[in-house]
């Protein structure tokens, strides 16, 4: 018989007498692997959505959509020539209650009679949406979201103003297929009329932030690329963004790739903290069969057999975790999407994806390998005498370099296809040295523990002497406690110092500097009046007002936008057009960090101040040359300086500032804010809206509140993924505290015959426990502290605010769970008869 079917054969014989001991084993693997897997599949059904209903969401086969102004007649023409067409136009505006009792920002959306083209808009109670909007009894139909309703206090049958027209609230929304297609942040209720309403409100005044949307529904068969090319050579001029049904949603599918990579590396963070519990299982497992290892190798059995006598065992158990994990991982999705139903514009295509779960069993088999071929290699080596002193006297010793070279090899595995499936490739590389770093951290922080408590020199009290030559004697769970426990501790410290962060800032240094309110879409004779109007109200201040133009960069000296990008993450500033003014002086919370501002009086060629963002996104500088279509019109102007600016004081400021000379001939609006008393702003909203309804203000503070839950909601997603990081660090703490089980008897029986009392015991351990607990407390407190500073300070450019709350908690949870679990393992050792283990000694 060979040493492999005897191995195999032996170690079916074992496995016989259960799963004791690798209960701990088999949950690390479990948990892991079900989140990678339930992450994958949920994603992967999203993306399937968003594939097969590419037409629904973008609306046509193809949409294009342009700013201020809709296609020309010869473009519509055009269009109409090869298929369907369905226009639309989207805005913000302000709707009131028929008895202008009160208002609310909403996301306004004029549609034709042919829309939707794919899809179906969904009603609650049913009903015909081309019904609902007609015009009957001298009103135009709305239908609106339920938000409105709840906001207006109106019901269906109630009319409500935008603008100077009246509509009749004929229908709550329930679905609008193509929302994803559209701006996926809203700051108010959507709104749906009739696009031959619109004219009668009063809001397409000349630079009024207006976007209009062609959607097109091509023949069958129809070669969408050479369809768009000829498109593009027909009109090369045309300012429109032109997208097809391939590419719905970039942004929404961006969003699942970036949700995908963030979950998937939680879940294999996870499944590594789980790995130490493997590791620890695997070293507690062949310390149990230490005499019969012993006993095997006294008569002849080769160090290779024991190797793969265990092995054998050890991928049969982990054979049988990833198998639960992705029973979970399939069951899971199923609950997931019905959390996304409604959440995502996106309706996920729950199934079972083979490719998904075939991922996550990967990384099941990798993360046990890695963990478990050097405390198999090492008891391969260990010779049969020492393996008898093991109680009491652990064997060192390294496995062979064979042994050795596998372990890294599958670590390398496991880090590549972390890498490799990822979509973003340099976040997957961060995360993997980010991953070693932290183990390395955390084991050198666990050393130093060691050698401390070793130093710490003879201490008078009994039980804080036995405590401490706990964390210090051979087969110690210091390592073990540390790490697993720590890491998820320190993602909690970071995500709490980070989020207390933000949520002072938006709370307490926004509020204080921010204006109360936002003017949009203020005409050119609008201005004076209005400034008089909010100035005139009793608590307000500092009305400010600047003129507001839309364009996108075309070209960087002289070379396409695109091309010239040389930070892709400052990729944002082409997806769309972007706020442009013009001004003699520098606007307020800015500063010029290269070049100079133009004179005052300046009067010459077009000159430019960009932001730094800018600057950094196509590598430039004062000197550098930007062509931006503003309008249909391509206008290049030479850049006169970079300049940092302070966004979050809310002041009005834009990415493109202009030289005077230029732009005041292009139509345009102007944008204004003022500050104001809490009281004051009620009279100024029911003011502005009886003089101008066509300008649309965004309340400060309700803008503000929709971050602040948005936030929230991420707050709470992300302390929920921490979470899963804790749990596999807890049931390694539990897995510790097992695998250390039979020592504990030991010493608690020694100590018992010797005269301890129960009490003293007791104490004795739990103190050994809660010094752990709270020193792997400070470690993960400054790691999380040092990691939350990082990212707030060089990612975010935030200030940095430490604050002592979250650590404080961290370390009274970290010693809660530490002082339970061992609690109970020292409860479970005090409750063993000395007698059995006297007589076996």
């Amino acid at each position: 018989m060979t040493n492999l079917s005897l191995a195999l054969r032996l170690a079916r014989r074992e496995l016989r007498t259960g799963l004791k001991g690798f209960w701990v084993f088999l949950a690390c693997l479990a948990l892991g692997v079900a989140a990678i897997a339930s992450v994958q599949s949920v994603s992967s059904g999203l993306l399937d959505g968003l594939a097969s209903d590419g037409r629904s969401i973008l609306g046509g086969d193809v949409a294009l959509r342009q700013l201020y102004t809709p296609p020309t007649d010869e473009q519509m023409a055009a269009l109409k020539a090869d298929g369907r067409v369905s226009t639309s136009a989207e805005m913000r505006a302000m709707a009131r209650a028929g008895d202008e009792t009160r208002s609310s920002l909403v996301e306004l959306k004029a549609v034709d009679d042919l829309y939707p083209l794919y899809g179906t808009v969904t009603l609650e109670g049913g009903g015909d949406l081309r019904d609902a909007l007609a015009q009957k009894d001298g009103r135009w139909g709305a239908v609106v979201e339920a938000s409105l309703v709840d906001r207006l206090g109106v019901k269906p049958g109630d009319t409500i103003r935008i603008g100077e027209g009246a509509y009749r609230v004929a229908a709550v929304l329930d679905r609008e297929p193509d929302r994803a297609s559209s701006n996926a942040f809203s700051l108010g209720p959507r709104v749906l009329v009739a696009l031959p309403s619109l004219q009668a409100t009063g809001l397409l005044q000349p630079g009024s932030l207006t976007w209009w949307s062609a959607k097109v529904a091509l023949p069958p068969q129809t070669d969408l690329k050479a369809w768009q090319e000829g498109l593009r050579t027909r009109f090369p001029d045309a300012p429109w963004r032109m997208r097809d049904y391939t590419n719905a949603s970039p942004q929404i599918e961006r969003f699942i790739d970036r949700m995908t990579l963030f979950l998937t590396l939680v879940g294999l963070t996870a499944l590594l903290v789980g790995g130490v519990g493997v590791g620890n299982a695997v070293r507690s497992h062949l310390d149990s069969r230490a005499r019969t290892i012993a006993m095997m190798k006294c008569i002849g059995a080769p160090g290779a057999l024991v190797f793969e006598l265990y092995l054998a065992q050890i991928l049969a158990l982990a054979l049988l975790g990833i198998l639960i994990g992705l029973a979970l991982g399939a069951v899971a999705p199923l609950a997931l999407g019905r959390l996304l139903d409604g959440v995502l514009p996106v309706s996920a295509h729950i199934g079972v994806y083979p490719g998904a779960l075939a991922l996550a069993a990967l990384y099941g088999v990798l993360t046990a390998l890695t963990f478990s071929l050097w405390p198999l290699g090492r008891a391969r080596e260990v010779p049969a005498g020492a393996l008898f002193r093991d109680v009491i006297a652990p064997a060192g010793g390294q496995p062979r370099m064979p042994y050795t070279v596998a372990m890294i090899l599958s670590a390398l595995a496991l880090a590549g296809l972390a890498v490799l499936t990822a979509h973003n490739k340099l976040f997957a590389l961060w995360f993997v040295g980010g991953s070693i770093a932290t183990f390395l951290a955390f084991r050198a922080a666990a050393a130093l523990v060691t050698w401390g408590a070793k130093r710490v020199g003879r201490v008078r009290r009994p039980g804080l002497r036995l405590a401490l030559a706990n964390l210090h004697r051979p087969g110690n769970p210091t390592a073990a406690v540390v790490l697993s426990l720590g890491l998820g501790l320190t993602v909690l410290v970071a995500i709490a110092l980070i989020q207390g962060n933000f949520s002072r800032r938006v709370s307490e240094t926004i509020p204080q500097d921010a204006p109360a309110f936002f003017f949009v879409d203020i005409q050119r004779d609008q201005f004076d009046p209005l400034r008089d109007l909010v100035t005139a109200v009793p608590g307000t201040s500092s009305f400010e007002a600047v003129p507001s133009l839309r364009g996108r960069i075309e070209r960087v000296n002289g070379q396409e936008a695109e091309k010239a990008l040389v930070n892709p993450e400052q990729a944002w500033i082409l997806a769309g057009d972007r706020g442009i003014t013009y001004s003699a002086t520098i606007p307020k919370h800015s500063t010029v960090t290269a070049g100079s501002w133009w004179p005052q009086d300046y009067a010459g060629p077009p000159l430019i101040s960009i932001h730094q963002s800018v600057a950094e996104a196509f590598g430039i500088g004062p000197g550098a040359t930007l062509t931006i279509n503003i309008l249909g019109r391509s206008i290049e102007a030479k850049v006169a300086n970079v300049r940092s600016a302070d966004f979050s004081s809310m002041a009005i400021n834009f990415t493109m500032v202009f030289a005077p000379g230029t732009l005041e001939g292009a139509p345009q609006t102007w944008v204004a804010t003022v500050r104001a008393t809490p009281d004051a702003e009620t009279q100024v909203q029911r003011a502005v809206l009886q003089r101008f309804p066509n300008i649309t203000m965004v309340r400060v503070k309700d803008a503000l509140d929709t971050v602040s839950e948005m936030l929230g909601h991420i707050g709470t997603a992300v302390r929920i993924v921490a979470g899963i990081t804790l749990a596999a660090g807890t049931l390694v703490l539990a897995g510790a505290v097992a695998a250390g089980h039979r020592r504990r008897v030991y010493d608690a029986v020694v100590l018992k015959v010797l005269g301890a009392t129960r009490g003293d015991v007791l104490r004795a351990f739990l103190l050994e426990y809660g010094l752990l607990g709270l020193l792997t407390a400070v470690i993960a407190g400054i790691i999380g502290t040092l990691t939350a500073w990082a990212v707030l300070k060089f990612l975010m450019h935030w200030e940095w605010s430490f604050l002592p709350s979250a650590v404080i908690t961290t370390a009274l949870l970290s010693t809660a769970i530490t002082l339970a679990f061992g609690f109970y393992g020292t409860w479970r050792a005090l409750g063993q008869p000395s007698a059995p283990l006297l007589r076996n000694e």
